[in-house]
């Protein structure tokens, strides 16, 4: 089925709690829930959108977008309809474990090749593992590193036999001796040896039990901000060494720091930089600030160039490969109260200077009908660039003006 002009700029739904990668090229985002007359709607689980960064297409089922490939509903062993996974991916594979759905949490490990050469996405659950995996949690956080998954925190459920220190209760269900709360563990899978461990922690002290933090790593570090246990929401920065299995403790921050959050996003931006976006303050209000963590001075420094109009919680953040970094979906309501204000809108952020040549390609595609005349005498390999960014820009502009009409036409309803 081919696509009709208008839906070639069409983008992925409006949800919260859901995953977001990149691989190559793309932006894959799966899963979360969407907020329908009050309530709670867990997107299909057999969906895979993606976003081509250099076209600025948004790619949906059966439908064929321009030159860019088929993308097919997902097939295989389908994980339930789920929000707050966490989902990462390794050499081309989305993995996705833990997440809660209408029968509670779950401590399932699934993966997708996202690199498949026939255009079909399959699922596989993870059944043949080693070791112990995490007890059933979602809105924890993962590191990447040498192959292995890395989690930490989360909250979720455990059996009174399961009981100990890296677990803050929460609430009790006395028959059945269940109890929901907050942790503060690290499991590793190894994707190579499909193996559940959990490593022994050799030194310093380890970050307070929480969910809906963030996490990020740079080097052989892992890094995680913020989050909130019971009523309360933090602001501190903690590290793990992911190879001696070292906590740095509450890392002394010089000068001012961002203040206390939860369900907000760290990107790790080139070697030595972390940014912190969005998420819901101690006083329950959506934030929209941004900013950037330097570990060679240790102090963070807010960025004061990004709107104040667009706040995002429980969205998701990733790395393009130019060191744009692409927010998507997430809420700007807070999710406990009203929860009405999910987004479908892409927000890309640059955090360093681009290179001449993505310069030049963005200029041509702006103003695309001023060299109508010499495009085509581009060479093949650069025409095909610019024709991309030219159909970049022309969806831009397309959902600059459909957001400005929809503004337009609710203003005049409203009066």
């Amino acid at each position: 089925m081919a696509a009709e002009p208008a839906d070639q700029f069409c983008v992925a739904e409006e949800r919260s709690g859901h995953c977001a990668v990149v691989d190559g090229n793309f932006l894959y985002v799966w899963g979360g829930y969407v907020c329908i007359e009050e309530n709670e709607v867990y997107l299909p689980s057999d969906e895979l959108w993606i976003y081509d960064m250099d076209s600025g297409l948004w790619q949906w089922p059966n439908v064929f977008f321009l030159n860019c490939r088929t993308m097919h509903l997902m097939e295989g062993e389908l994980p339930t309809s789920m929000s707050g996974s966490c989902g990462a991916s390794i050499n081309g594979k989305l993995y996705i474990f833990g997440g809660f759905d209408d029968k509670g949490y779950s401590n399932r490990l699934y993966y997708v090749n996202l690199r498949t050469k026939t255009g079909t996405y399959r699922w596989k659950k993870i059944t043949n593992f080693k070791g112990q995996p995490p007890t059933p949690r979602d809105k924890l956080s993962c590191w990447v590193y040498k192959n292995r998954l890395i989690y930490f925190g989360g909250y979720g459920c455990r059996k009174h036999n399961e009981l100990d220190d890296c677990f803050d209760v929460h609430d009790a269900f006395w028959e059945g001796q269940i109890f929901w709360g907050w942790h503060n563990d690290v499991h590793v899978f190894d994707t190579t040896t499909q193996t559940w461990s959990q490593p022994t922690i050799r030194g310093g002290d380890p970050p307070q039990p929480r969910a809906a933090h963030t996490c990020a790593v740079l080097g052989n570090k892992g890094y995680i901000f913020g989050g909130r246990v019971l009523q309360t929401r933090m602001n501190d920065l903690h590290c793990l060494n992911l190879d001696t299995w070292t906590w740095s403790g509450r890392i002394n921050i010089s000068g001012e720091k961002p203040r206390d959050r939860s369900w907000h996003t760290l990107t790790p931006i080139g070697d030595d930089r972390l940014f912190l976006f969005g998420g819901l303050s101690s006083d329950n209000v959506p934030l929209s600030d941004g900013w950037i963590h330097s570990i060679a001075t240790n102090g963070w420094k807010q960025l004061t160039h990004l709107p104040k109009s667009r706040p995002r919680l429980w969205h998701t953040a990733c790395l393009g490969q130019e060191g744009e970094v692409m927010v998507f979906g997430g809420s700007k309501d807070d999710l406990l109260f009203m929860d009405t204000g999910q987004c479908s809108d892409l927000l890309i952020f640059q955090t360093q200077p681009y290179s001449l040549l993505r310069l030049c390609l963005d200029y041509i595609g702006k103003n695309a009908g001023l060299l109508e005349k010499q495009i085509p005498c581009l060479p093949s390999k650069l025409l095909q660039e610019v024709l991309k960014k030219i159909t970049f820009w022309a969806a831009m502009t397309h959902r600059q003006e459909r957001k400005a009409e929809t503004e337009r036409q609710s203003q005049l309803h409203s009066t």
